[in-house]
């Protein structure tokens, strides 16, 4: 393929993307195909000779489309939202043709001193305090990571490298090994899985702490685990708070448990994947107090924000406290550079050594819809959640099980959850509408999240028309 070729093929690329989004609710939300469904679709081996490219589109609807589970359908109610807009593709066409690997400042400066400002920029759309804030002479600053999953661990490593130096510092005849077997880390006992996974993956403890009746972790029941761990003789160096859990979008109780966590010398993250674009509404900024205490804070833009995947941002207090864990320098990175102090080298700051120009994504959506348009965009989002809230509460079958409070409903039908499995089991069959489930005080509860950002007040309301059609079917059934 020739650049006139390359042209002409991007215009009817560009043509099939926006086709596919505008037609996207006329296409089954879920696919109708059973695992390995695509192997027999295609040749074993690659072919020996080129193919036409008409031959390859013809396959993404023949193989491809049948097997895509819509993300962005209007009738996708499923995990959370997953960020998709028009600025943000176009900043994704311009990175893969950049196509620069910004592993340090002098591999292509623009993309780390863009990134830079940029999650300046979103700090202060979040007013978060200013230590967070890079600048040109902050001591702290942001990142952009991969995922959320990627923020925890990233954050964890670097506070068990602390707490290692720590204890040694004190106790030089402590070893490594005899330190990392006494450190305890803490999280909510309906944290996302990620949460635990950084633990295990960091070879450290790591106790789930319970929550009170709205799923929520409070200050007492904190301190009162770190008490007991510290009499047996462990050493609590790690706490990480949800804001906006992924089972019902709760809130931990950040302003109590911050202070303890300073207290007690432990490192406290902050995991707001979801709810934490909504923090740039003043409505929703409260649920933030407490992030001063926070040595880390972290959301995913891609998640509500219009930034496509991936684009997860991630603020730390004390820059060298993550440089300090990671930073290796060989001589084929070295840059004259690097020692001014208006540099900075994201290698030190994330997992891979690799990174895309990511922040073009945020540049172009935050120019382009400007904050009032990003605010329009959650504020609509959360009116049809209440919406739906409205509309199940009107039904006296049903029951709401949590607290609404951004663009989340869980719901359930009165009865046994068994009632509410097979519910589910309907409606994901019926490939009309997407929804999940999570367990809430060992009940069965369906999760409705708004999440393309195409969704209006009609699909709310055929959502709900077929929600309660299948509902109507399954208790005419003779057992129900």
């Amino acid at each position: 393929m020739d650049a006139a070729e390359f042209r002409r093929r991007g215009k009817e690329m560009v043509d099939y993307a926006a086709d596919y989004l505008e037609n996207l609710e006329q296409r089954p939300v879920y696919p109708d195909v059973e695992p390995g469904y695509l192997r027999s679709l295609i040749p074993s081996e690659a072919p020996t000779e080129p193919e036409s490219y008409e031959d390859l589109m013809k396959d993404v609807e023949r193989v491809i489309m049948p097997g895509i589970t819509h993300w962005h359908s209007p009738y996708f109610f499923a995990y959370y939202a997953s960020a998709s807009s028009y600025p943000a593709m176009l900043a994704d066409m311009l990175c893969a043709a950049i196509g620069c690997i910004g592993f340090s400042w002098a591999a292509s400066p623009a993309c780390t001193e863009l990134e830079t400002v940029m999650l300046d920029w979103l700090g202060k759309m979040l007013q978060l305090p200013e230590h967070f804030i890079a600048g040109t002479q902050g001591h702290g600053g942001g990142v952009i990571q991969g995922t959320a999953s990627e923020a925890t661990l990233m954050s964890l490593l670097a506070a068990r490298c602390k707490a290692v130096r720590r204890v040694q510092a004190s106790n030089p005849e402590k070893s490594e090994g005899s330190i990392l077997s006494e450190l305890v880390a803490y999280t909510s006992e309906q944290a996302h899985s990620s949460v635990e996974r950084a633990a295990l993956i960091g070879g450290v403890m790591m106790r789930k702490v319970p929550t009170d009746s709205n799923y929520a972790v409070v200050g007492d029941d904190l301190k009162k685990m770190v008490e007991e761990d510290k009499a047996a003789g462990l050493i609590p160096f790690y706490f990480c708070a949800t804001l906006g859990t992924t089972p019902s979008c709760a809130f931990d109780h950040i302003t109590e448990l911050g202070p303890l966590c300073n207290k007690e010398n432990m490192w406290m993250h902050i995991d707001a994947a979801y709810a934490g674009s909504a923090f740039i509404c003043p409505e929703f900024r409260p649920l933030l107090n407490g992030v001063e205490f926070a040595d880390s804070f972290n959301f995913n833009p891609h998640k509500w924000l219009l930034v496509n995947f991936d684009c997860s941002a991630l603020w730390v207090k004390k820059r060298t406290d993550i440089i300090g864990a990671f930073k290796m320098e060989p001589l084929y990175l070295k840059h004259e550079n690097q020692e001014s102090g208006l540099v900075t080298d994201y290698r030190h700051w994330q997992i891979p050594l690799g990174r895309r120009f990511r922040s073009l994504k945020m540049w172009f959506v935050f120019r382009l819809y400007g904050l009032s348009g990003m605010q329009a965009h959650i504020r609509k989002q959360v009116a049809l959640a209440k919406e739906f809230e409205s509309l199940v509460r009107a039904d006296n079958r049903f029951e709401i099980c949590a607290e609404v409070i951004m663009g989340l409903v869980c719901f359930r039908l009165k009865g046994a959850n068994e009632l509410n499995q097979n519910l589910l089991e309907r409606i994901t069959k019926s490939r009309e509408i997407h929804l999940v489930p999570c367990q809430l005080s060992g009940r069965f509860v369906l999760r409705f999240a708004i999440c393309s950002r195409m969704t209006e007040s009609r699909h709310i309301q055929q959502a709900w028309r077929h929600i309660t059609q299948m509902t109507f079917e399954l208790l005419q059934e003779p057992n129900h």
